[in-house]
């Protein structure tokens, strides 16, 4: 057969140009690759060399020693050969090993003690086994679930211990120990109106008062460790040490936010290169779907029959959407028009949905202020009282489960394909759930500021409505508390009252009902989203109730054996599945748009917001941040000079001209790193022409 390069009339190589070694073979020329490799010049004569049909230089055993060299980086656990090749390479180490030297022998006992204790800890991770008996009968998509719950337990953890080991404990131990404390004194100038806050109730209390006051955060909880009131603006001297319970309370919370920001972002850049890699559309074809979409955790019985129907929803999904979009291209002017025009018409009915429930949460919160500020506590009984404290917690719960109901119908109507219909109920839901945070914010906070006007008669004498609020900190953390209980609430009465009695039915129910309704299917956009939301609610009121987090890490922990006995006693797995890298990756960002939300408040508090004259530690001063410029004016002269430098503009151009620089390296880094997974991603593709060639070829030949 004639070489290709003389079909096409081009010079044939000289025997200079390939040197000694043989030419490449005429089959390798036909390929469809090399239809490009015929005009990179040097490269396709090192490749031609490398695929002809000579040895490599060097005698066998100097190639297996050079393969074992190679290879000695990695574990051979880690290494994808079967068990005769790994026992052929750890023989050939251990032969070579009385050639190392003394440096040598030390790097590769560090690896094996590194990997040891690597070992170790991954099998004294938190529910490990729990998460592989999950994985082994669900699948991994379910178990992401699971193991993003253990992701915020930690979270938490690591920010409880923050918060007791600086704050709690500390000024536990100083009233404990009965040391000296150094109350600051209060402003002068202040109304002495401003300085009156006593929640505790006065003669007799009914058993009845202290559960409303234990599940409401009133009364006699405001003044225990939890909430931000019950903390002093002192200083407690010991062994020549002073310790500033105030300034270590704003280090604290603003470590907790930054520990919580560094953790999530390096998560999630560890799952988008996971999920840039498994979602990418030049990757997920049919063949991978159907060839490498199996999951090999699976156990025996019913999670390999879910699986396939999984799979099966898969590739359905894929056909709809091509047969959807060839059907979109083929629409006319006029119906182009009239989808339009109906898409239009129900995101306007969903906005006004949004609206409505918006509007609900803030006059529920304004209502239960106004009357629990008009009734003394008590006065409305167990029940009633109850009722009107948890009001704005059930109308965002109602509106949290109702509304994503008729999100889902309502995008059934604007005709998207089916991937992207579950991204936009998803993210209209993640909208309605932050978004209910954001209005019990506003709702509040135009409480606490007379709607953001100091001159108003309410808050005048002190800065802020002390009237309604005495100590508003702990009134927007008593809120947090509220809607942490309530979740918890509602998971407990779902499953005890809905999914059980909804098992019972479906199994032991008449037939044509069982069939009807269907055994219950768990969800995990959903399950995450609810997860998120009670994170940020941890947030939120984390700087107002220090033991917030910690309340919250019990909350998960309790949630995950909940989650765990309902999904296998009651649930099976959804048919519409998502994997696991793509679905983490956008979860963890909801989480960072949570955080973002939390930081606002915080922020608005620390450098804006009148702090209450009457409790906290931040009483007597202008605003919390003070607090920390007082601490840096007591440093050495040296050391004030220099954070006073790191806060001026001298520091903070040359600082931000450099992140600029960064940037745009990082972003002509990107665009050449996007450019070589082009090529990458084209030289894939010859190589697929090159196997259907290879087949071709294989097939007239038999």
């Amino acid at each position: 057969m004639e070489p290709r390069w003389a079909q096409t009339g081009r010079a044939g190589p000289d025997d200079d140009e390939w040197g000694q070694q043989p030419p490449p073979s005429s089959l390798f020329l036909q390929l469809p690759s090399n239809a490009t490799l015929r005009f990179r010049g040097n490269v396709a004569k090192a490749w031609g060399a490398g695929l002809g049909d000579g040895e490599p230089p060097g005698t066998p055993q100097e190639r297996d020693g050079e393969e074992a060299g190679d290879q000695e980086s990695v574990p051979l656990k880690r290494l994808p050969l079967c068990m005769a090749e790994k026992r052929r390479l750890r023989f050939q180490e251990q032969q070579a090993a009385w050639k190392w030297s003394r440096w040598e022998r030390w790097q590769v006992g560090r690896r094996r003690l590194r990997g040891q204790v690597g070992g170790a800890l991954l099998y004294a991770q938190m529910w490990r086994d729990s998460l592989h008996h999950i994985g082994g009968h669900f699948g991994t998509g379910i178990q992401s679930y699971f193991s993003f719950l253990r992701f915020l337990v930690l979270l938490n953890l690591g920010g409880a211990l923050l918060t007791v080991g600086f704050v709690v404990a500390p000024n536990a131990a100083f009233e404990g120990l009965q040391l000296n404390q150094t109350q600051r004194g209060q402003n002068s100038t202040v109304n002495s109106s401003c300085l009156q806050y006593d929640p505790s109730v006065r003669g007799l209390v009914s058993y009845f008062t202290y559960l409303l006051d234990l599940l409401s955060g009133t009364g006699f909880m405001e003044l225990t460790h939890l909430f931000y009131g019950y903390y002093q603006n002192s200083a407690v001297d010991f062994v020549g040490f002073s310790y500033n319970i105030p300034l270590a309370y704003l280090l604290s919370m603003l470590g907790y936010f930054s520990v919580c920001l560094l953790w999530i972002v390096r998560r999630a850049v560890h799952l988008l290169k996971r999920s840039l890699v498994s979602e990418n559309g030049a990757l997920s074809t049919y063949s991978n779907k159907v060839f490498a979409g199996w999951d090999f955790c699976l156990a025996p019985g019913t999670a390999v029959h879910m699986k396939h129907t999984s799979l099966r929803y898969e590739l359905r999904m894929d056909l709809e959407e091509q047969t959807l979009r060839r059907l979109m291209a083929q629409r006319s002017r006029a119906q182009r028009v009239a989808l339009y025009g109906l898409r239009g018409a129900l995101n306007l009915l969903v906005g006004a949905l949004l609206g409505a429930a918006f509007y609900c949460v803030y006059r529920a919160t304004e209502y239960s202020q106004q009357s629990q500020q008009d009734t003394g506590p008590g006065q409305q009984g167990l029940a009633l009282g109850l009722l009107v404290a948890y009001l704005p917690s059930i109308v965002i719960t109602a509106a949290n489960q109702l509304l994503p109901l008729a999100f889902g119908l309502l995008v059934r109507l604007e005709r998207y394909p089916l991937s992207l219909e579950i991204r936009l109920t998803l993210l209209r839901t993640v909208f309605l759930r932050l978004s209910s945070l954001v209005v019990l914010l506003l709702s509040l906070w135009t409480q606490i500021t007379c709607h953001g006007d100091p001159e108003a008669d309410s808050c005048q004498p002190c800065g802020y409505n002390h009237q309604q609020h005495p100590c508003w900190e702990t009134s927007v953390g008593r809120e947090m508390y509220k809607l942490l209980v309530f979740d918890l609430l509602v998971v407990l009465l779902v499953l005890l009252l809905v999914e059980f009695p909804r098992k019972l039915l479906v199994t032991h129910g008449p037939a044509p009902l069982a069939r009807l309704w269907g055994q219950q299917e768990f969800l995990v956009p959903p399950n995450v989203l609810d997860l998120v939301y009670g994170q940020t609610v941890c947030w939120v009121g984390a700087a107002f109730s220090p033991l917030l987090p910690l309340l919250n890490s019990a909350k998960f922990v309790l949630l995950f054996y909940l989650k765990k006995l309902t999904l296998f006693s009651n649930c099976r797995p959804a048919n519409r599945t998502f994997r696991a890298s793509s679905s983490s990756f956008f979860f963890l960002l909801v989480l960072l748009l949570g955080l973002a939300i939390a930081w606002v408040p915080l922020l608005y508090s620390v450098f804006v917001l009148q702090p209450s004259h009457a409790c906290g530690p931040f009483r007597g001063e202008p605003t919390m941040w003070s607090t920390l410029s007082a601490a840096i004016e007591t440093l050495p002269h040296v050391a004030r000079e220099f954070l006073e430098f790191v806060g001026s503009l001298a520091f903070a151009v040359p600082l931000f001209l450099l992140l600029c620089i960064l940037m745009f390296y990082l972003m002509a880094l990107a665009h050449s790193y996007s450019r070589l997974v082009k090529e990458l991603k084209g030289q894939l593709r010859l190589e697929g022409r090159d196997k259907v060639f290879l087949v071709t070829q294989i097939t007239e030949l038999s």
